[in-house]
């Protein structure tokens, strides 16, 4: 598998890191992804593993990997921060108000 990596990485609360756990690419993704309690892997999980294998096979981006990890992170309640909000100046601008 070659190493796609995330323009934006997805961190994730971790037992063994206590700052978190960075997914950096579609490589660790699919690791995390298989690493996860087969008990707790439902439809959110099922569409971020197949999202992963997606972009890995060239059917979906790797962007819309990770936003699908991230989308998984975020309900499961296991997203630490997704880099892509945190990062100054990522946040869509808001247009000028002109006065009327």
């Amino acid at each position: 598998m070659s190493r796609m990596q995330f323009f934006t990485p997805v961190c994730v609360s971790s037992r063994s890191k206590p700052g978190g756990r960075d997914i950096e690419d579609l490589d660790e993704a699919l690791r995390f992804l298989r690493e996860w309690p087969s008990d707790r892997r439902g439809p959110v999980y099922l569409a971020a593993y197949n999202a992963c294998s997606a972009a890995r096979d060239g059917y979906l981006t790797v962007e819309e990997a990770r936003k699908s990890l991230s989308g998984f992170a975020r309900i499961t309640g296991i997203l630490m921060r997704d880099s892509r909000r945190s990062a100054p100046g990522a946040a869509a601008k808001e247009a000028p108000r002109v006065a009327h």
